[in-house]
């Protein structure tokens, strides 16, 4: 994971956070072990995460949906 005050990556630090379920969920929308999938849809997934409706077995920790925030402010780096 991103250090207090590092970038956070796709390949890291985000890929990581989604499960292969999640993944298989997902796919008739987008891959979400995808780089360009998830750059792409980054907003709604943040949205869909803050309202505690993605994944659907349960919401992230506040301190993953916190990650995936960073990762977008931070550009959506790979």
């Amino acid at each position: 994971m991103a250090s207090e005050g590092g970038t956070v990556s796709f390949a890291t630090d985000v890929k990581p956070l989604f499960r292969e379920k999640d993944r298989n969920s997902m796919k008739s929308h987008f891959d979400l072990w995808s780089y360009d999938d998830v750059r792409n849809a980054a907003s709604r997934i943040l949205v869909t995460l803050e309202h505690g409706k993605m994944p659907c077995d349960g919401a992230w920790p506040q301190d993953q949906v916190d990650l995936f925030r960073r990762w977008i402010e931070d550009g959506t780096p790979g």
